[in-house]
Parts: structure tokens; sequence; C-alpha cells
């Protein structure tokens, strides 16, 4: 629907009073196809308290009057008011019409005397008194002077005759048809814009309906134009109250008057209102080049923290998932239930948490144990290693670039790792090997919470809780000047630290069973695990894992490879297995570190050879049980026989 088809007929109203009354009646069928008029005969607190309903209502587009009527009424509405103006030559008609009576004439003039009057009427041959009058009491006071010094005859508006008359003077209406013409005229004109500007106005409500969010408009003077029932709610008024008002007078803090005098840049606002927090933006409205009002729009807070959640959501990639929980974490070692224990109580904080152990150990996973035990579970989790990217590399990573940012930078730019771990978790494995050079910039982001891309120069705000890993010893490598201690301190909040595997022999009959089933169902080979791996468990129980829980399941996947060529556990060769893995049967276990006490006594209750199953007494098999805490699978791994061989010993010492 085009504006033109949403026009309306302009709405004038005329107060007028007495003889004034009888002009305006004499003109008004000159605009009867042109605009619907209404004449009302009030003056002054009349006048005004009508003014006001109308203004409140906006039954009109403009009120016209005249004199002291059109005065007041102009000083106390914000809508438009034209005046019936007194022309020169109205005037001079209106002298020479008073002559006919006396050549003494008086004039009621409102508010001050008209300064060319006194110049011409020694030329009218007249002689004119000017009564500058306020409020009927000044009127009813000049006509008691004028009355009391001969004057017979006044000149002034409808009030003055009025008034003149019931003084038993004549009374000469100062206007003329052509004064109330032309004033009609104007106020068609202007209200034939305001209608264009109403239509304007109700496209722009009708457009505003259906906004998510709250929006108002304003004219050049601040009055409401247009608001959405969002705005209606956040100013606690419905529409019908907002139209019309004045913006500084409903909500002071949205003041647009900047905007419409072009003072402010349109920067986006954080306000309060109402208990709630919006984002507040302004701009002006242009009609023909120039500025015809302007528009405001609040945005809630929480739907753009809801809506940038969103986003940042579906840009994530698989690998921004945290895949790992603290029940995946196996083991039954004092050393790794204390590990364990202090990881899950990091997870009910959002402090920076720095994870250190050898490499293998597992930082990785329980980095992501702890993301996904947190508060911060849903949001997501990235990891970077900081040892495996170039330091221009590794910058760009972090940090992202902006478009332009060095030769080869993506077009549009490309948002760092910090961005992409909004409201989740980044992952610093090997924070030890960062240069030192990033080190600096890194401190700034913990410190700030914000980063700047390459390239940029606006800090974007960033909620990331970050993890550190590292195998190295930190204070060792602060001493070296390789790394800053006050980064050191920052990320050394909350710690976890990771034993080697060799610390925790209790776990490895666990661990090996676990990676070898899996590894044995992916290839499809349905040998038992358990039975499979029994005759090897002394060997993993000596074996000082220097790769830790990394290099065990690679073992675990060389020998589920090793165990598909074969179809049941008694053909297995092991002795060919260990030529495949020599670290197991290598000469060089002597030189290398001593296996923990828990591990010797593991080590020293399986010390059959390979090839046959023992014969097994009462108190090996209670001895494994004790140190196996009641772990049947465990035990029956310390003693290198299937779980099925101890059961049934257990049956047959009666045991079970």
């Amino acid at each position: 629907m085009s504006i033109q088809s949403l026009r309306r007929r302009p709405r004038l109203c005329v107060f007028s009073y007495g003889p004034l009354n009888r002009l305006v009646n004499a003109v008004l069928p000159e605009f009867a196809g042109r605009a619907d008029i209404h004449v009302q005969g009030v003056v002054f607190d009349d006048a005004l308290h009508m003014g006001r309903e109308i203004e409140k209502s906006r039954a009109h587009d403009v009120v016209i009057s005249a004199g002291a009527n059109a005065a007041l009424l102009r000083s106390a509405l914000s809508m438009p008011v034209v005046s019936i103006k007194v022309s020169g030559y109205d005037l001079l008609v209106a002298l020479k019409k008073a002559r006919q009576f006396s050549d003494r004439v008086g004039v009621g003039i409102y508010h001050e005397k008209i300064p060319e009057l006194e110049d011409v009427k020694e030329l009218l041959q007249v002689e004119v008194s000017q009564q500058p009058y306020e409020t009927i009491d000044d009127i009813q006071s000049s006509f008691s002077r004028l009355r009391e010094q001969g004057y017979e005859v006044i000149v002034g508006s409808s009030l003055v005759v009025e008034l003149a008359e019931q003084n038993g003077m004549h009374g000469i209406l100062v206007y003329s048809l052509d004064s109330v013409r032309q004033a009609i005229e104007g106020a068609v004109q202007i209200a034939e814009q305001s209608v264009l500007q109403a239509a304007r106005y109700d496209q722009l409500n009708a457009v505003l309906q259906h906004l998510h969010e709250a929006v108002l408009a304003v004219d050049v003077q601040q009055r409401i134009t247009a608001a959405n029932p969002l705005m209606d709610r956040v100013l606690g008024s419905p529409a019908e109250g907002l139209l019309g008002r004045d913006l500084r007078i409903v909500a002071p803090s949205l003041s647009l008057g900047d905007v419409l005098a072009e003072r402010d840049e349109a920067v986006d606002t954080v306000v309060q209102l109402a208990g709630r927090t919006y984002l507040m933006t302004r701009v002006p409205l242009r009609d023909a080049g120039r500025i015809s009002g302007a528009l405001l729009t609040l945005y809630d807070a929480q739907s753009i923290q809801r809506a940038d959640k969103v986003v940042r959501s579906q840009r994530r990639s698989r690998g921004l998932l945290a895949r790992y929980h603290f029940d995946q974490i196996q083991g039954i070692s004092p050393a790794i239930r204390q590990a364990r224990s202090v990881g899950q109580r990091c997870a009910r904080t959002l402090s920076t948490v720095l994870i250190t152990g050898e490499s293998g150990t597992g930082k990785e996973l329980f980095a992501q144990a702890i993301h996904n035990a947190s508060a911060r579970g849903d949001g997501p989790f990235v990891a970077l290693n900081c040892a495996s990217f170039p330091e221009s590399l590794l910058e760009s990573e972090l940090f992202g670039y902006e478009d332009g940012a060095f030769t080869g930078a993506r077009k549009g730019g490309k948002p760092g790792l910090f961005e992409s771990a909004h409201t989740g978790t980044l992952f610093l494995d090997e924070i030890g090997d960062m240069p030192i050079t990033l080190q600096t910039r890194l401190l700034r982001v913990l410190q700030e919470r914000e980063v700047v891309r390459l390239g940029g120069q606006t800090p974007l705000p960033v909620d990331v809780r970050i993890i550190a890993a590292t195998h190295c010893e930190l204070p060792e490598r602060i001493r070296e000047g390789k790394f800053r201690a006050d980064l050191y301190y920052r990320l050394n909040i909350l710690r976890v630290a990771l034993p080697p595997l060799r610390e925790r022999a209790q776990d490895i009959p666990g661990l090996a069973l676990q990676l070898l089933f899996t590894a044995l169902r992916r290839q499809g080979c349905s040998l038992p695990a358990d039975q499979a791996l029994a005759p090897l468990m002394p060997a993993l129980l000596q074996y000082p894992w220097p790769g830790n829980v990394r290099e065990l399941e690679n073992i675990m996947e060389r020998l589920a490879a090793f165990l598909g060529s074969f179809s049941t556990v008694a053909h297995i060769d092991y002795q060919q297995f260990l030529m495949e893995a020599p670290e197991l049967a290598s000469p060089a276990f002597a030189a290398a570190p001593a296996p923990a006490p828990a591990a010797a006594a593991a080590a020293s209750a399986t010390p059959q050879p390979l090839q046959a199953a023992p014969r097994l007494d009462t108190s090996a098999i209670v001895g494994a049980l004790t140190r196996a805490g009641g772990n049947r699978q465990l035990a029956a791994a310390m003693l290198g026989v299937s779980r099925t061989t101890l059961w049934r010993r257990l049956r047959e010492e009666q045991l079970d």
C-alpha cells in the first residue's frame, strides 16, 4: 500500500470568538474540498484547556487562532499553531471605519504597542491611543481610562470589540476576510505535510510492530511519532499514551537531541531501563537530505548474549567439542585417584588451571573432563598445541586477524581461537614452549579479558577460561629467561599434577585390557582380550613406560594388529610379538628407571615364563587379590593368567 493511499484529509481547528467567527464562517466554504475544519468559540484558559485536549487526542493537525489566544496556545502546545495576523492594510481599513464615529480612536493591542502606528496617525488625521493588554482585566482597565478621556470607539480583536460594546463604546474588528483566508491557507498547507508525514509514520509503525527489538521514532521536536509494543513495555506506557509526547519528558536518558542536531556520531550505548540492560542505537531520519526525525532501537543485552552464543555455536566445528569426562579416566591407583579428585574440584570453579605431567599422561583428557564438568560444559572447547606452530602462525591462530593484515590473509579476516572459545574453554597445551613475545600478548588477554586481532585496533571482549598444560618445569624455564614469571603466576592458580604411568603400576592391567579390547574390536578380531593379554602382563608391569599412557596405547594397537592373524589364544606366538615390540624385551631395562614399589610388587607375583601359565597356589591368589583391592580382573593380570583361570582356581580353593 502506497503512502498516497494512506493519506486522509487535513484536520483544522479554529479558535475564534464573536465577530471573528463571522469572518471564519464566511471563508470556510472556500476550503470545503481540501480540509475538515472545526470552529471553537473559546478564549484564554478555555482555549488552552481545549488545545491540550486536542494535542493529547491528536484529533486535529493544526490549530488556528488570533491575538492573545494564538500566543498563549503557541507557548503551551507542541503541535502547530497558526496565527491570524493583522496586516497594515487591515489596520488602516479598521481605523478608517472607526473615524466615522470619532477622530479619537483607542486600539486594543495584545502584548505591546505598534511603533509604526505612531508614525502614521498624523497622516490619518486621527488621534490614536494604543492600549497593550495581557489579560481581560487589562482590557477592562484600559476601557475605563479611555472612556474617562472621552474615547468612544475601539479597534481590536473579537474580545476587544465585545468588551467595548459591553462598556457602551463602538467596537471595530481589526481582522479582514483576507487575513483569515491567508491563515487558513497556511494551516492547510502545514496540515497536508503533517498528513503525509503521518502516513509515513503509519507505515513505519506497521513495520515496527513486527520487530523483535524495542523501537521508537521522533520528529525534529523529539515528539514520539512511532513506537512498537516492545518499547511500550520498556517505557511502561501503551502506544496511545506515548505518541505525540516529548521523549525528553517520557525518558530523559533516551534523549535524541544530539542526533537531531548532528552532534552525535551514532555510537552504540549501554543503558539501564526498568532493571534491565539494553544496547541503544540512535540514527537520524532524513527527508530530501534534511533531518526529519530520529530512530532509536533498544536491544536486550540477554538476547544479544543468546544470539552471540548461537552464532558462535553454529560456527563451531566438531573439533571444538570436548569428548572426555571424568568417568572415562581409568585407574584405581592412589596417584590417579588423587589427580582425578583435584580435577573435579577445579571443575567446580572458573579459575585458570595449570596441568603438569610428562608427555602422554593425559593432560588434554583431564582438560576436557574439567571443561565438561564445569559450568562452561555447554560452551566450546578449543585446544591448541603451542609447540606445533611457528611464532607468526601461532599469533594469528590465537588472536585472529583483520582483512589485509598480512600477505595471504583470508578476505574478510578470521577470528582467533580466543574468539572461537568465547563462553567456553581454551586449552593451551605445551604452554612452556610458547615464544616469549607471545607470552606478553597472552598475559594482556588474561588481564584485560579482551583481544585485538592482528591488523585491528578495536578490542573485542572475550569470556574464556584458560586451561594450560606443560611437560616442562616452568620455574626452570623462568630461570633460563624463556618463560615470563608474571604469566606463570597468572596461570598457576589451580594446579593438577598427573602421575607418570610408572608410578601407577596398579592401573597398567586395566588400561592395557581396555585399550586392547577397543583395538581388537575396531579390527574385527573376536579373540578374548583378557586371555590374549595375560601372558604379556609381567613384561608390561616391568617396563618403565617413558611414553606413558600414549605409549601403552601404541603397544596395544601393535598387539591387536599382531593378534589378528590368530584364530585362538592357544596359537599365539608371544616370542614373535616381542620381536615386533623389542622395548618390552630389551636388556636396556636394566638401565631404565626402577619401577615404583607397586610395580615391583606386582612384577614379583608374576615371575613365570610367557609360554605357560603357572599352577596357582592359595597364597599367590590371596596376595594378588589383596594387592588388587579385591579387583579380580586386576588380580588375574598380576598373576599372568586369564580371568577365567583365576575364577576356576577360586572355586577349586573354595575362595569364591
